[in-house]
């Protein structure tokens, strides 16, 4: 066989693979979801620690079931942030995750500049919405506000084969 045809065989290989990759990670396991009820954003109040449900609008939300971080979520709210930090726990150690490019309402540098700059605040959502994942949700001043899946401490050493912990709940059993 010529070593064109062989070239042309592998280039046509890793282009075509590389498209597939991309479509994958940008768009294949992504599906929207809809608000379907007012309890769709939470935040854990500072008297209950629970979750408990606030105002919103313009809500847009993504997920996929490939991985469990892969939830972004944009919305307003007209609460006052001044009134939700007395009501909601603060969330510390805030990482916004970036989203597919065509989710552009998130942009998830954008929001870490906030949080860092004070323009924005993040909330603890729902601790352990799945093991070892928190959801985190961010207000801006204005009102806007994002939610996404961070991984948290008990999470971390549970996924890299520790053991979680102490203070954490015990992990589900694996299936294998």
């Amino acid at each position: 066989m010529n070593g064109k045809v062989i070239g042309i065989i592998l280039i046509a290989t890793g282009v075509f693979g590389g498209a597939g990759v991309y479509y994958l990670q940008e768009y294949g396991f992504y599906e929207t979801i809809e608000a379907t009820s007012d309890d769709m954003v939470q935040m854990t109040s500072v008297t209950t620690n629970a979750p408990e449900a606030i105002l919103f609008t313009d809500f847009q939300a993504i997920d996929a079931d490939s991985s469990p971080i892969r939830y972004r979520a944009c919305f307003a709210t007209p609460q006052s942030l001044a009134m939700m930090t007395e009501t909601f726990e603060i969330y510390d150690t805030p990482t916004p995750l970036n989203a597919p490019g065509w989710f552009d309402c998130f942009d998830a540098d954008a929001i870490a500049e906030a949080l860092d700059t004070g323009a924005a605040l993040a909330f603890m959502g729902t601790e352990n919405v799945t093991y070892g994942i928190d959801r985190i949700v961010a207000i801006h001043e204005d009102g806007r506000g994002f939610v996404w899946h961070q991984i948290n401490e008990c999470g971390e050493e549970v996924f890299d084969g520790n053991a979680p912990p102490e203070g954490c709940p015990t992990p589900p059993q694996r299936t294998e």
